[in-house]
């Protein structure tokens, strides 16, 4: 069936913009260990720095929704992306070379402090610029339909597929450009460059056709501010997700949550030692916070509450297969770069290239796993969502249980085939099209309607918390040479331990979720 041709505008802009996006993380953790850090540091970094990129869109949702409309968010949003991914382009022009030695000692003759400021600005643009670019074109995708369209499932696909292919070519390209090694961390430059024109290119196309091709069915220009959006807030209908809230709570109400949020922030932060021990500490205390006062919310009714804890339990879950899928952009990006034979031949893989496993495998699995469940239900199998999910985290067990057989009776010093990292992603990848869709509509499904856009800052709120302890966990990759670490009393001392780690946890986690599945189903009815 025809689709608008709006949404091959989205679909353009948002692959330019993932482009942008994936091209820089296939470079960050490199360059702040090839330049700055060391590997624990560089990949608690890399976890704020992407818990942030989940946190903001739920404040880009609101003003869009309040004040600016969606199209005048992705065109601020999108041009402060492309300011900071020309921040990390200047940072690297002015970074010398590592602040530390071949041996591992800090070298105080190096000054990069230039560098790593231009750097700190660039990821702050990045992130604020995400939060207004990242909730609302998505959103504009099926502003294109009516609501009952039967096109707006096929639509999301081809977008998703959109998303994966900026994703997949973005670790070639970029990758290619930033060559560098620990003496020159300058080479990073022309990847960060490349993302930098990616997002121009991107805004540029947005511009020049959303006037023409973002229309509904009957003309109506969409992602621009509505009445509704600028009449008082007495006026507005009790859809409105401000009003709503604000009604069921009280000043007593919203005052003690933000009591709360005070108080966990001061407990969460009591042994800081840096910034990121700060941002981890906010980070955890909102995702506390915004749920409790969602669902004490004086207006909703008992099975309102009952649907909203479904979202909460499996947002719960949903952390545990972001933390531990997520180690695809710091530790497993280390782990190959430092203890893969990445050789072919003659030829050495690029590091950056393995970014690009995930989205090539969703991009060509995503139709094959929408086949199989249509397949099933006509044969009348039809698989729970709950049961897909559990599904999802097995899957992610499943992957570093082969990667921890892999390096098992190695050490640090030991280089594996590269082919075992390939099947980890290419399992996790399976898992991700089991969970992460299904996750999204459930959310859309149980969420009240006044709610919907609240709900899912909750759902983006849970993988920014997962980024977190993403970063937090990376620093247990054992390093050689440096003391081992421990976990709840468990010596990580090898590679296998390391990953080993990961495959109790999401395996744990899928059962302890197949366990429950009975009790989420009867309150998902209620």
């Amino acid at each position: 069936m025809q689709h608008p041709k709006g949404l091959y505008l989205l679909f353009v802009t948002e692959m330019a913009e993932r482009f942008s996006y994936y091209g820089m993380r296939a470079l960050f953790v490199l360059y702040l260990v090839a330049a700055f850090f060391n590997n624990d540091d560089a990949s608690e970094i890399y976890g704020s720095y992407t818990g942030l990129v989940y946190l903001t869109p739920l404040l880009g949702g609101y003003i869009a929704d309040r004040y600016w409309g969606n199209r005048r968010s992705i065109i601020t949003g999108g041009l402060m992306m492309a300011v900071g991914q020309f921040l990390m382009f200047a940072s690297a022009c002015f970074v010398k070379q590592s602040i530390y030695t071949k041996g591992g000692d800090i070298d105080s003759a190096v000054d990069n402090n230039l560098a790593l400021w231009l750097m700190f600005a660039g990821l702050a643009a990045l992130i604020i610029g995400n939060g207004f670019f990242k909730p609302n074109i998505s959103t504009m995708v099926g502003d294109l339909y009516e609501p009952d369209d039967q096109r707006k499932d096929s639509a999301f696909t081809i977008f998703y597929m959109g998303i994966n292919l900026g994703a997949f070519i973005a670790p070639f390209i970029c990758g290619s450009l930033g060559k560098s090694d620990w003496t020159d961390p300058s080479g990073f430059k022309w990847g960060f460059f490349a993302a930098g024109c990616a997002m121009i290119f991107s805004i540029a196309v947005f511009i020049a056709l959303k006037n023409k091709l973002l229309v509904t069915p009957d003309g109506k220009q969409i992602g621009i501010m509505t009445e509704k959006a600028t009449m008082p807030t007495e006026c507005q209908t009790a859809t409105s997700v401000t009003e709503t809230t604000h009604k069921g709570h009280g000043i007593i109400g919203t005052s003690l949550c933000l009591l709360l949020g005070a108080i966990l922030m001061y407990v969460f932060s009591y042994d800081a030692d840096d910034y990121n021990d700060y941002i981890s500490a906010a980070i955890y205390a909102v995702s506390i916070v915004l749920p409790i006062f969602i669902i004490t919310d004086g207006g909703l009714t008992i099975d309102e509450k009952k649907k909203i804890g479904v979202i909460y339990l499996i947002a719960l879950f949903v952390i545990f297969f972001w933390s531990a899928f997520e180690q695809a952009g710091s530790s497993l990006t280390i782990f190959a770069d430092q203890q893969c034979d990445r050789h072919i031949g003659s030829w050495e893989m690029p590091t950056t290239w393995f970014q690009s496993i995930n989205p090539i495998v969703v991009v060509l699995f995503a139709p094959v796993m929408a086949t199989l469940w249509e397949t099933l239900q006509k044969h009348g199998i039809r698989v729970h969502s709950i049961t897909k999910q559990a599904m999802g985290l097995a899957l992610l067990a499943l992957g570093y249980l082969v990667i921890a057989y892999g390096t098992h009776g190695t050490d640090t010093s030991t280089k594996i085939s590269m082919w075992w990292l390939f099947t980890l992603y290419f399992i996790h990848t399976l898992g991700e099209l089991s969970l992460s869709p299904i996750g999204l509509s459930l959310v859309t499904k149980l969420s009240p309607a006044r709610m919907a856009s609240l709900l899912m800052g909750v759902w983006f709120m849970s993988n920014a918390t997962s980024n977190i302890l993403a970063g937090k966990l990376a620093t247990l990759l054992p390093i050689e040479g440096e003391p081992n670490d421990h976990i709840m009393g468990i010596e990580i001392a090898t590679l296998s331990d390391f990953f080993m780690l990961f495959a109790i946890m999401a395996g744990l986690a899928s059962v302890i979720l197949f366990c429950i599945k009975p009790i989420l189903k009867k309150m998902m009815k209620s």
